[in-house]
């Protein structure tokens, strides 16, 4: 299959045979079925080693920077996360790309009998996810690469993802989302996300809230797990602001970095680089007991680190994708992923004047999430993306006039009028060098606007079933 409209169009038959299924919402707590799969594809998710992520946020950021680490000392690498920004191809790279059409529709192809076997055995059918996830094993082992980064879909214990003992776990923050699934309070939702963490792994922990961190310590010593712990084993030592992202000095497992580029903002994405500093050090053996690592008992090559870190990306993370007036997207969709962008405008950018454009998951918690981002924004155009979850533009303006005002809150259900309202709105302000727009809310609503502001991805495609 060479033709690219051809590979676009069997591609697309594909998504909508996987859309088809229970989507990433409707859950069953049980790995029964995946595990029926995994066995009779012949356990492809244990020809590799797996650096396992679970938390609230950050997830995709910090395995996107130790897929870019682990590249940049030759390994070759698989990843897995989700929910994609634009095409659904995004969730299985292979050698820091996303998997091509061509692969994805003989991936799904290869499985296709075995998937079918497991249906007809099953009280229902797998879900869209447990097909994804086996596609994302199988298409690693086939590769085959050397280590694959695995972000959890949800949660940890129960999670489709969590059929392979990893050698490294990382837990990012916890904090409250899907309650109605994982729990009111970080330590209700430690619980789950404590699944992740096997018998004699190395465990490495963003900072997190106390409860959290309490449960999550607990299951370490339960399982006899080696732990590292930001502000403890390692963490950010210096951040300055730079052109283009920040500077960092890094206190990794076994010394610092120092003059380390990242060209991502806000403080969050810091904290998620030192979290994965120490991650591929914990997978190297660098800086752990009884691990000799890849480079012998001192630290990582400083300059490859440097040189790995520069280069990262993280589409759709408060990302600049206009300028003039300067338009950036970030997909936060909960109240501290929110929190973490607003402090990231004030932090990063010197905005006198920040529009934004906000559209939401009707299951959310919506007020929350404006609650975070009001102190930032001048005014706020409320709208909706294209999916049936989507909280109603009108329903949202309710909500977002309680918070904000009714001088600061505008409508549009469309998001391309949004965008063009929120557009002109900052450019109102005269000063466009102060004056910008910020568009957030969902990874769908910021994956549909980047394909308005960018253009299409011609891979581009299904977001049915998305979370966030």
């Amino acid at each position: 299959m060479t033709d690219p409209a051809e590979a676009l169009a069997a591609q697309r038959a594909v998504e909508a045979e996987l859309t088809g299924r229970w989507p990433e919402t409707k859950l069953d707590p049980s790995t029964d079925r995946v595990v029926a799969l995994m066995d009779v594809l012949g356990e492809p998710q244990r020809a590799y080693p797996v650096i396992h992520i679970t938390g609230t946020n950050g997830k995709t950021s910090t395995a996107r920077m130790i897929e870019t680490l682990l590249r940049t000392f030759q390994l070759r690498t698989g990843r897995y996360t989700s929910p994609h920004v634009e095409s659904m191809t995004e969730r299985i790279s292979l050698d820091g790309e996303p998997i091509s059409a061509e692969r994805f529709v003989e991936t799904y192809r290869d499985i296709e009998p075995y998937v079918e076997i497991v249906d007809a055995a099953q009280p229902h059918r797998l879900s869209f996810f447990e097909v994804l996830t086996a596609m994302a094993y199988a298409a690693f082992a086939d590769a085959p690469v050397d280590v694959a980064v695995v972000e959890v879909g949800m949660g940890g214990t129960w999670d489709a993802t969590n059929v392979m003992d990893a050698a490294v776990a990382v837990v990012t923050p916890i904090a409250v989302d899907h309650a109605a699934r994982l729990g009111d309070t970080p330590g209700e939702i430690a619980v789950e996300k404590a699944g992740i963490i096997k018998k004699d792994s190395l465990v490495v922990l963003a900072q997190q809230p106390v409860d959290a961190a309490e449960v999550l310590l607990r299951r370490a010593v339960e399982v006899d797990a080696t732990v590292a712990r930001e502000g403890m084993e390692f963490g950010v030592v210096r951040r300055d602001l730079a052109v283009g992202g920040q500077l960092l000095t890094l206190r990794g497992l076994a010394g610092e970095y120092t003059d380390v580029f990242l060209p991502l903002h806000g403080s969050h994405q810091a904290s998620n680089a030192a979290v994965a500093l120490a991650a591929v050090e914990a997978f190297l053996g660098v800086g752990v007991a009884g691990r000799p690592g890849l480079t012998g008992a001192g630290a990582l090559d400083a300059d490859l680190v440097r040189e790995a870190f520069a280069s990262v990306t993280s589409p759709g993370r408060l990302e600049i994708v206009r300028r003039s007036p300067t338009v950036i997207i970030d997909a936060a969709h909960n109240p501290a992923g929110a929190r973490a962008a607003a402090q990231a405008m004030t932090d990063s950018f010197d905005f006198r004047h920040l529009v934004g454009v906000v559209g939401v998951m009707g299951d959310k918690d919506v007020r929350g999430v404006l609650e975070a981002l009001e102190p930032v924004l001048a005014e706020v155009v409320v709208t909706q993306n294209s999916q049936p979850r989507a909280m109603p533009a009108d329903e949202l303006a309710a909500l977002a006039v309680e918070v904000f005002g009714a001088d600061r809150v505008d409508v549009q259900p469309a998001l391309p009028d949004a965008i063009e309202a929120a557009v002109t709105l900052a450019e109102e302000e005269g000063d466009l060098g102060g004056a910008g727009v910020l568009i957030t809310g969902s990874v769908v609503t910021v994956g549909e606007a980047r394909v308005l502001l960018n253009g299409p991805d011609p891979a581009a495609r299904t977001r049915d079933g998305r979370d966030g």
